[in-house]
Order: structure tokens, then sequence, then C-alpha cells
């Protein structure tokens, strides 16, 4: 605890100086998930990257003290050591406790525990002025759950205290077929209430074929089904769990395996989801067993984040996760299939807070105690207006369904249509308050240039450099972009590489 102390104290004291000259600045985490351009310069920063440890344990309690910047895989791998796990763990390694405070994240414990930032206690946060504070239910109560799924946009966070439960060795996973969104939705309400459940979420392959997968912690393996996703010749897990849709289906029997538990938690993370696919589209590269092997190394989300960064194909990915009521889920799935045709859809129960201890991020729309997560991830149109459009009909059709949209990725709102979703007044006397206003605001950390598309009209540009001009029109050709992309990542497999920062 004494290194965490002195490298708090010496954060705390950049952010006073920062906060005396007033300069802007902006947090840095060494890592990201999210599909936005980093707008980070590098004398303008607090750099957070250090603070990646594990520290201390409370076994009685169930709760450990974790610096911001530990990732999930090192994470659970701290925690199982101890017999323990923590409450929600989100499905890519490479996401960290941070991220998933100061974001929008959960998985399929979320039925029951709710959003990431629900399993957190209290944090040690650096306010704007350069003081440490410890912020909790009890303590700074306003600002503890404002700075919930904000962005980093009310301080720097440096410490968090996360509550934990009892580990097994297995996760027993029993896959149930369903032939619609309506089937889908009534199972995943039945065994919400279901004793001995720990994981609940569903995959959809189409309107009328997807598979509910319920998991159960188990020290006990099913003799002759023990499934692994994290080893190169595994299968990935999306492709698996559609193989035994159909044997199940074939069979009319639901089917059951165990997982380890540490490959069942990042089950997703090889080929990410099935972002993995559009990889191989992308360069026109066969997709069979063979060369899923021998790609392995570039098909987990550290590298393929790293890579869809380099290459500039962020700008134009859709990588969103939508809440909706249940009562409206078929209905979302439907707009989505017809205005996308974008298949699979990933569902995901999360269970809301109570009012008074929400989030920012879940915002004024949401008037249900449970939302079905849909996350929806593809490339979108080449077009950039298209492309914009897309992204505001989906905004526009969420907020019509009483849902909400997760922060970690763009939001493409105008900053009226966003602070008609979001308690403006509270946020900003928050921000007032604890002296936030060196650091980005949330709608300034999430919104794009719309582009004339909304909002009037596009934000003006400095003129293109040569090299910028070069850089357009020639790195962001087909397929130049992409190999640039992959050169990078590669590269940053070899060697430890920065492509958050500007140079």
């Amino acid at each position: 605890m004494e290194t965490h102390k002195s490298t708090v104290a010496s954060l705390a004291s950049k952010v006073a100086q920062f906060s005396l000259s007033k300069t802007p600045f902006r947090i840095y985490h060494g890592s990201t998930l999210s599909t936005r351009q980093s707008s980070r310069q590098r004398d303008q920063i607090i750099d957070v990257s250090s603070l990646n440890h594990v520290l201390q344990f409370n076994k009685a309690s169930k709760t450990v003290l974790v610096e911001p910047n530990v990732p999930m895989d090192k994470l659970v791998e701290a925690t199982l050591a101890q017999g323990l796990l923590p409450k929600v763990v989100m499905e890519l390694p490479n996401i960290t406790v941070g991220g998933g405070f100061s974001g929008t994240s959960g998985e399929s414990s979320s039925y029951k525990f709710g959003l990431f930032d629900r399993s957190i206690k209290g944090i040690e946060i650096i306010l704007g002025n350069g003081e440490v504070i410890w912020a909790s239910a009890d303590q700074h109560r306003d600002l503890f759950f404002t700075a919930a799924g904000s962005c980093g946009s009310l301080g720097v966070i440096t410490l968090l205290e996360m509550e934990l439960i009892d580990a097994k060795r297995y996760v027993e996973l029993q896959y149930i077929p369903v032939s619609s969104v309506q089937e889908a939705t009534k199972q995943l309400r039945h065994y919400e209430s279901q004793p001995g459940v720990d994981y609940m979420d569903g995959i959809l392959y189409s309107m009328s074929s997807g598979v509910i997968m319920i998991g159960r912690l188990s020290d006990d393996a099913i003799p002759g089904r023990t499934q692994r996703f994290d080893g190169a010749a595994d299968p990935w897990f999306y492709m698996h769990a559609e193989d035994v849709l159909k044997k199940s289906r074939d069979e009319k029997t639901d089917y059951r395996e165990t997982i380890p538990v540490q490959s069942y938690l990042f089950r997703y993370d090889r080929g990410v989801f099935w972002s993995g696919l559009r990889a191989f589209k992308y360069f026109i590269t066969p997709f069979n067993r063979i060369t899923r092997f021998l790609l392995d190394p570039f098909m987990y989300s550290r590298t393929m984040v790293h890579a869809l960064h380099r290459s500039g194909l962020a700008s134009r990915t859709i990588i969103q996760d939508y809440g909706v009521p249940y009562d409206k889920a078929e209905d979302f799935a439907r707009w989505t299939d017809g205005r996308t045709s974008i298949w699979p859809l990933w569902l995901c129960p999360v269970k809301s807070a109570p009012r008074d201890e929400r989030s920012f991020s879940q915002g004024n729309n949401v008037k249900d105690d449970m939302l079905l997560d849909f996350g929806i991830w593809d490339m979108g149109p080449e077009d950039a207006h298209a492309f914009i459009k897309l992204n505001r009909d989906f905004e526009a059709k969420v907020t019509e369904l009483g849902g909400m949209k997760c922060l970690y990725a763009h939001a493409y709102y105008t900053e009226q249509e966003f602070w008609e979703i979001y308690n403006e007044k509270k946020y900003k006397e928050l921000r007032n308050r604890y002296h936030a206003q060196s650091l980005p605001s949330v709608y300034d950390k999430v919104k794009v240039d719309l582009q004339g598309v909304a909002g009037g009209k596009a934000m003006a540009k400095k003129r293109e450099t040569w090299s910028e001009w070069a850089y357009e029109r020639f790195w962001r050709t087909w397929p130049l972009g992409g190999l640039y992309g992959v050169a990078s990542a590669t590269k940053g497999l070899l060697i430890e590489s920065d492509f958050l920062l500007k140079k």
C-alpha cells in the first residue's frame, strides 16, 4: 500500500498543478476497448497506467482493494488464488476494473448483480483540485454513483473496493435452443428465479434460431464433457454454441457440459465474440479450422483492438450495446434485422439498480427493473453520413423503447438530445462542487462530429497537410489500412507499443 500511496500523492500533485494553471487534462490508462479515437496529448495527461495491482484481500468480508488499471484476467487469477471470484467479470480479459466502473459494463451474472459498478463498494478519487477523498454509498454518495458510468469525467479514480463471491472450479453450462425472441425472453425470465443459477446469456443467430445458456458454478466435471475455449485448437465459443444448438434440436434435448471457470469467463475472447470473422472477410481469407489455428495469435481482443485502431477501421465499426425492456426485445430485434441484417446478436439480461443508486449511464429513460442487453458488432456503411445516420437511428429506437445505450462507445446524440436523456443539472453541479472542470465532460468524451447529419454544421476542420492527405488516401485504402493495422498489432505482440497517445 505504501507504493500505492506514493503514486497517488504524485498524481494528486500533478492534478493540483493543472488546476492552478487551469490546464485541461485527460486520464491515460495505457489501454482501451473503446472504438473512440484518442485525443490525449502527452503533456496534458494524468498517467494511471502503473496503477495495475491487486492490493489487499479481506476474506472475512469477501472484498478486495484493486487499482483501476488491473485487467479482468489478472483480477480473476488473483481472486481465484484466494478461492474467490468477482461478482461480475466482463467477457474480454483486457477490460480493466476502472474501465468497467467508469464505463458501462455487464456480463452473464448481471441478471443477478447488475452492472459491474454495482459490485464496487467505494472508490478513492483525486478531485480536480488535487484533493484525495474516498467516495461510497455513505460518503460523497452523489459523486460515487454518478462517477459510475460517467467515463472518468468527475475525477481520477485510483483505487476501488470490490465485492467477491466464493469460487468453484467449473461452470456447468446448459444450452437451451430457442426459435424466437419471445421464446428466448421466456427462458431468461424463467431461469432468473431458479436457485443455483449463476450465469445467463444468449445468442440469436436469426429471428428464428438462437440459444440461451444457463451457467452454474460447480466443483465437479461432467465425465467426458469438459470443454475449453482458450487454446488455438479449441473452437470459437459462438460457433461451438451453434453446433450444440443444432445437435440439441436433432436430439430434442438440452445439452450440458463443464467449462473451467477462467475459460468460461473469457469464452468470447478468441474471435472477440464473432468480430474475428469480419477480419477474415476483410482480407478475403478462407474461414476454416486450419486458418483459425494458424492466425490464432491475432484473434484475441488485445491484438484485434490494437489492429482496429491502427488500421483506421474503428471509425466505421459498429461496436455497441443497447439495453431494452424485455417486452420490447422482439420489436428491437426485428427493427435491427430490417435496418441492418446484422447477425448474430448477443443477449445479456441486466438488473437495474435502485433509482437512487443508478450509475450516470442509466440515465432518465429506464423505467424497468430488468433490461435485455443486445450486443451489436459489425462493420457499418462506408459512407460517413450513412454510418452516422444508422447509429443515430439505433439511439433513437432505443430511447423510444425505454432503453439505454452503453457509453463505452461513441454516442451520436446532439448535445441537446444527450442531456434530455441524462441528468444534466445534477452532473454539472457535481462537476462544479468537485472541481472537475479541467477534465473533459462526459459528452465531450463520447460525442462525434455529426458532419451536418444532425445538430447543425460539421465541426470546422483544419487544413490537411500533405502527409495527412497521403495518410487518408493511401493507408485507409483497402487493404492497405488493414495490413498496416495487422503489422502494428504484430509489433505489439513482440514489443509493448502505445497507440493511444498522440505522437
